[in-house]
């Protein structure tokens, strides 16, 4: 009977166990998500700091073929 007994409480922590280790994953998954919408962040801001560079030496480039000679 007292073998019984343990593999009762075996059974019994297993949903414990995987309570825990998805709740594990999922916080991992936050910290992962939120690691990777910062960086997608920086480097779009970095982007569209170049695109403004860009536009400006294009734009300037228009304007000095607009002049008169």
């Amino acid at each position: 009977m007292d073998h019984a007994g343990s593999l009762f409480g075996l059974f019994a922590i297993i949903p414990i166990l995987i309570y825990l280790g998805l709740l594990v994953l999922s916080v991992y998954f936050v910290i992962k998500m939120i690691k990777f919408i910062n960086a997608k962040t920086r480097l779009d801001e970095q982007r569209n700091d170049k695109l403004d560079e860009l536009i400006k030496v294009l734009g300037n480039g228009k304007e000095d073929r607009n002049k008169p000679l």
